[in-house]
């Protein structure tokens, strides 16, 4: 079958390892399935996997891609694939087993016309959603779901700064913020971006580091070190940052005295549950938000879908169909 996997670990150029190839069929172990790829996303954990991060060189040849949604080749069901992967006996909150793993990790991925995964980790994809809708789910939207919904502990009416707005998971926040009866502001580094902010549903966008009106309740942080020491200052006493990334670096200065002074709460969120997946499912269906596709690309094309990603070339989400 056709893949895009990586073939060698680059931390300075990750795009030298991929290779778009022919590998084997997988074979589903007991209680896992083998899902035909009618779409997959993009996400950054592609490129960290490219520069060799939480993979060894041991693991290699491996399958890149998180995200899927597709046929289940058993049932003939249209599927959304949860790519959360926890240990058989692991009951409840699969991103607290200490085990865990994501599709692409020690599992070859979704970047593929199959891919194998465990049944349980299968939602029926309603005919709402189109194939590539579903795709961007998994990861981004999840994850956005995750910090908005579970984390941040805001209710409607409230203010929240999304900053970074227009990557994957950052424009999912504004939608889904927008759509819960939020006020959403975010940022971006130029007027372009910021009007497109407007476009993904925020009521005010601001240049990076910009001095607001006023401090918020809370602010999603995925880009890390360039905006660490304005999500901070942004918070009014007692609010939160929920972080989920640092694409811009994982070591700002940590600001502690105007965290214990002001008793702000640093949470942290990775992914989501299943249970999660299927509420933000039912939380499209119901609302009629959708994700923001940036483009679609045949699985030929996929090095320049990456590429684009790591330019930070894109609003919302880059989907390949295999």
């Amino acid at each position: 079958m056709r893949a895009a996997y990586a073939s060698a670990l680059n931390p300075d150029a990750p795009l030298d390892g991929l290779v778009l190839g022919e590998r084997p069929e997988p074979e589903p172990k007991p209680g896992w399935t083998t899902v035909r790829v009618k779409a997959a996303s993009l996400n950054h954990h592609d490129l960290w996997t490219l520069r060799g991060v939480g993979i060894k060189e041991s693991q290699l040849p491996m399958i890149l891609g998180g995200d899927a949604a597709g046929i289940d080749t058993a049932t003939g069901q249209e599927v959304v694939v949860h790519s959360v992967i926890s240990a058989e006996d692991w009951t409840g909150d699969e991103t607290l087993d200490p085990g865990r793993s994501l599709l692409s990790e020690k599992h070859q991925g979704a970047l593929a016309e199959l891919v194998t995964v465990p049944t349980r980790n299968l939602l029926p994809k309603p005919a709402e959603l189109s194939f590539a809708e579903a795709a961007c789910l998994p990861t981004a939207w999840l994850t956005a779901y995750r910090m908005l919904f579970v984390n941040s502990g805001l209710r409607p009416g409230q203010t929240v700064l999304v900053q970074g707005a227009t990557g994957g998971v950052a424009s999912a926040c504004i939608g889904l913020a927008r759509a819960a009866g939020l006020r959403v502001w975010a940022t971006a580094r130029t007027e372009a971006k910021q009007a497109t902010a407007l476009e993904l549903g925020a009521h005010q966008a601001y240049p990076s580091g910009a001095r607001l009106p006023e401090r918020v309740d809370a602010v999603l942080e995925t880009v890390g070190a360039a905006t660490w020491s304005h999500s901070v200052k942004s918070l009014r006493p007692g609010g939160r940052i929920v972080i989920s990334g640092a694409t811009s670096g994982a070591m700002p200065p940590a600001e502690l005295n105007r965290i214990f002074f002001l008793q702000l709460q640093v949470i942290g969120s990775t992914m989501g549950t299943r249970a999660e997946l299927g509420e933000l499912i039912s939380f499209l269906r119901v609302t009629g938000l959708r994700p923001r596709i940036d483009r679609t690309l045949p699985l030929e094309q996929v090095a320049e879908g990456l590429a684009a990603m790591q330019a930070g070339d894109l609003v919302g989400k880059i989907v390949i169909e295999p």
